[in-house]
Order: C-alpha cells, then sequence, then structure tokens
C-alpha cells in the first residue's frame, strides 16, 4: 500500500505541472489589465505611458510569459505563491484564512448529502417500483437539476426573508456568547445547497448499487440461513453497495472546492471560492493561480484517497 501510495504521488508531481502550465497561460491570455484597477479613470488621460510602464513592472508584468512562469514555478517550490495584486499581501496568507471557512463548509455538506443519500438509496432498493423508490427518485432528479445559484436564492427568499428563520449571508453575528449556535444557523443554508448535487448523485449510485448486491449468490445463502433481513442488507450487502460511493466521496472532494465558489459567492460566505471568483474578475494572478493550484491538489488527493479507501471497504482489492 505505501509502495502504491508514493507511486501515485510522483506521478501526480508532472500532473500538476502540466495544470500549472494550461492554467498560466489561460489566466494571463484572458482578457483585461490588472494595471487598469490602479489608474483613476479620471485621470488616465493626462497619464503618459511611464506610469502604466512603472505598475507593470511593480507587478511583474514586464517580463516574458515564459519567464514569468518560471519565476513564479520557483518561488511556488520554495512556498511562495506570490503577492496578490490588489490585497498587496501573501496569496498564501490569504488563502490560509480562507481555506478552514471552506473545508467547514464541505465537510458539513458531503455529511448531510451521505446521511440523506446512504438510507434513502438502501430504502429505494429495498422497496424499488413503491411510493418511495417514485418519491426519493424524483428528489434525486430534481436535485441533479437544480442551478446551484437559483436554488440559493430560493432557499434564502423562503427560509431567510419571508420566514426569518435563518441568516440570508455570512458565516457569523457578533453575538460571541452564542458563537456555535450563530455559525450552525448560518452554515445550514448554505451546506444544503452546496451538498444538493452530490446528496441526489449518491442516492442514485447508492440504489444501482443496492439493487445489484441484493441479486448476488452470498445475498440469497445468507438469506437461507436464516438470518433476519436487517442483519443481511447491514453486515452483507451494505458493505459492497458502499464502494460506489467511497469512490463519489473522493471525486467529491474538488467537486466540493470548485462548486463552493457560486454557493460562498450567493451566501457571502468567506471561504476560497468567493476568493476565486473576486480574483478572476478583477485579475489578480497570483491569487488566482493559488486557488487553482488548491483545487488541482484536493483533486489529486480526492482520487488517490478514492483508490485507498477501495482497500477498506472491499479487502479483495489489493494494490502492488
Amino acid at each position: 500500500m505505501l509502495k502504491y501510495t508514493l507511486k501515485r504521488i510522483l506521478q501526480a508531481i508532472p500532473l500538476l505541472i502540466i495544470i500549472s502550465i494550461l492554467t498560466y497561460l489561460i489566466i494571463n491570455l484572458a482578457p483585461g489589465d490588472p494595471t487598469a484597477f490602479f489608474i483613476n479613470p479620471e485621470k488616465a488621460s493626462r497619464l503618459g505611458p511611464d506610469y502604466v510602464a512603472n505598475i507593470k513592472h511593480h507587478l511583474g508584468l514586464d517580463q516574458p510569459l515564459h519567464i514569468r512562469y518560471f519565476k513564479w514555478l520557483g518561488n511556488v517550490l520554495r512556498g511562495d505563491f506570490g503577492e496578490s495584486f490588489f490585497e498587496q499581501r501573501s496569496v498564501m496568507s490569504i488563502l490560509w484564512e480562507a481555506l478552514p471557512n471552506t473545508i467547514i463548509l464541505s465537510l458539513v455538506a458531503e455529511l448531510i448529502a451521505l446521511i440523506v443519500a446512504i438510507p434513502a438509496g438502501i430504502i429505494c432498493a429495498l422497496k424499488r417500483n413503491s411510493i418511495w423508490d417514485y418519491i426519493f427518485s424524483t428528489i434525486s432528479f430534481i436535485g441533479m437539476s437544480l442551478p446551484t445559484f437559483w436554488f440559493g436564492l430560493m432557499l434564502i427568499l423562503v427560509f431567510s426573508l419571508k420566514l426569518g428563520w435563518l441568516p440570508t449571508a455570512g458565516m457569523r453575528d457578533n453575538f460571541d456568547a452564542f458563537v456555535f449556535t450563530d455559525r450552525l444557523r448560518h452554515i445550514i443554508l448554505p451546506a444544503i445547497v452546496l451538498g444538493m448535487g452530490g446528496m441526489a448523485a449518491n442516492m442514485r449510485y447508492m440504489r444501482g448499487a443496492m439493487l445489484e448486491v441484493i441479486r448476488q449468490d452470498y445475498i440469497r445463502t445468507a438469506r437461507s440461513k436464516g438470518l433476519s433481513e436487517k442483519v443481511v442488507i447491514v453486515k452483507h450487502a451494505l458493505r459492497n453497495a458502499l464502494i460506489p460511493i467511497v469512490t463519489m466521496f473522493g471525486f467529491s472532494i474538488p467537486a466540493l472546492f470548485s462548486g463552493a465558489a457560486i454557493t460562498e459567492t450567493i451566501f457571502a460566505w468567506p471561504g476560497v471560492g468567493r476568493i476565486a471568483i473576486e480574483a478572476v474578475f478583477s485579475n489578480d494572478y497570483p491569487l488566482v493561480m493559488g486557488n487553482f493550484m488548491i483545487i488541482a491538489v484536493m483533486t489529486v488527493v480526492g482520487s488517490l484517497v478514492a483508490d485507498l479507501l477501495y482497500a477498506v471497504v472491499d479487502p479483495r482489492i489489493k494494490y502492488e
């Protein structure tokens, strides 16, 4: 297992380098000029080309693209992602402040998705073509079809503006005596929005996997031995049916981080997704690169975690 893990990590290095090259090219060739942020439109006509050249020199944009990339890559290898153009702070310090907030939101969203999806998928499989199967299947199809931004706005409209049960945005209010309950109230809506897609997909995967497993010979054998249906499902069927869910869990890690961008923007959640959106619109190249590389690393880690969890769920799977 250790040998396989080290092999996968070494294979990920050239992949991350290729991703960084493509991302750097796309960002720098995209429309927009970061120097425009530093120029007052009312005074732009009176400023000479030397002023703009000085700004580009200060931002490091006066060098050829390939030189800037290799300089950036060298700094990254030393743990330095550069300085944000507009925050005038280290990219790492900005991301480290926001990363815990995104991790908390993603974990709560994934927890909600699994708590709902696994039991619902099992019920759909065991009660196939029943009213419960139709209800949960309809919910899953709707969940996979709902646009994130629309669903988020509808939840805000109903539960925040109409009913007044939950706050509309942010991570907390200024009530130090009720920090936990306050943050819990703030995280409910964004976590539901972020976890809806995963919940719907996991529900379908769980239903299909359980239907396939309960048709296997070893399940018939377990039932013929007189074991209760609960023991057959929980002890014998569930473990094998969880394999596709484990796969989804590994790949849902980067999906949650990338999907958090829209959710965090809608709910003004102070995470890396919201920072990424703001950085893209302001052409803050170092901050955008930092965000994209985090998502790339999380994708590689998620794939590795999914593969390693295979062996935990199914001991028959061995890695060399």
